[in-house]
């Protein structure tokens, strides 16, 4: 039986539609739409090739490989790219429904470019969420080096005490002198920080949230926007 043409119908190239749905906003149908069509690839190439096992075993090997670059390149993105103060103004959201939820709502990336969708996204989304996990990792790390915690400490008081003795004894009235002793306070800031290894500790803690962010926002499968909203 022969099906006459619809001339209502309408063919869309992939690209197209991916475009169309990214400009709309509908994402979580981007991301759904780029991993049903990395599984459909594999899955045909399987019954092609079942019955070579050499080229099997360089289809797993291909197929391993193009998960190590696609990890590699999740550190060639820019996460801040599409960030703004905005994104930190809203509520946090929900750390057990939306940030973490369930084990289905993470998969491997199926390539660069979903990567860099999900990060972009995930990042807007759980800014909040990430600010936190580096506050925690900072106090985490100042707890295993006490020198660092005592030398942050010390730089506050000392511009406590600096703020005291300008607003005690007017140095607002003289500009020079509150000029030389704010940068005498700046360089004995910077020698503590250094002798006690602050920015190590700072460094340390920026270091793993980074990574943590990164790997979380690109295994983060995407939900739609209402849904977060609702969790949170």
């Amino acid at each position: 039986m022969v099906f006459s043409s619809n001339p209502l119908s309408l063919s869309v190239p992939d690209t197209t539609f991916d475009a169309w749905l990214r400009d709309s906003g509908y994402l979580e149908i981007l991301d759904q739409h780029s991993s049903s069509s990395a599984t459909a690839a594999p899955a045909t190439t399987s019954t092609i090739t079942s019955t070579s096992t050499t080229a099997t075993a360089t289809g797993l090997f291909i197929s391993f490989f193009s998960h190590i670059l696609t990890l590699l390149s999740l550190f060639t993105l820019n996460p801040f790219s599409k960030l703004t103060t905005d994104d930190f103004s809203g509520q946090t959201p929900s750390w057990t429904r939306s940030f973490f939820a369930d084990c289905g709502s993470y998969s491997f990336p199926s390539g660069s470019e979903q990567a860099r969708l999900r990060v972009n996204e995930n990042v807007k989304r759980y800014a909040r969420n990430y600010a936190s996990l580096f506050i925690l990792f900072f106090a985490c790390t100042l707890y295993q080096m006490p020198l660092a915690l005592i030398g942050l400490i010390s730089s506050l008081a000392l511009w406590d005490v600096f703020k005291f003795c300008s607003g005690r004894w007017g140095w607002d009235r003289y500009p020079v002198l509150r000029q030389v002793m704010v940068r005498t306070a700046q360089c004995v800031t910077a020698v503590v920080l250094i002798c006690l290894n602050v920015q190590m500790a700072f460094f340390c803690a920026v270091g793993i949230s980074y990574t943590v962010m990164v790997l979380h926002a690109a295994f983060r499968k995407l939900t739609p926007a209402k849904q977060s909203a609702r969790s949170r």
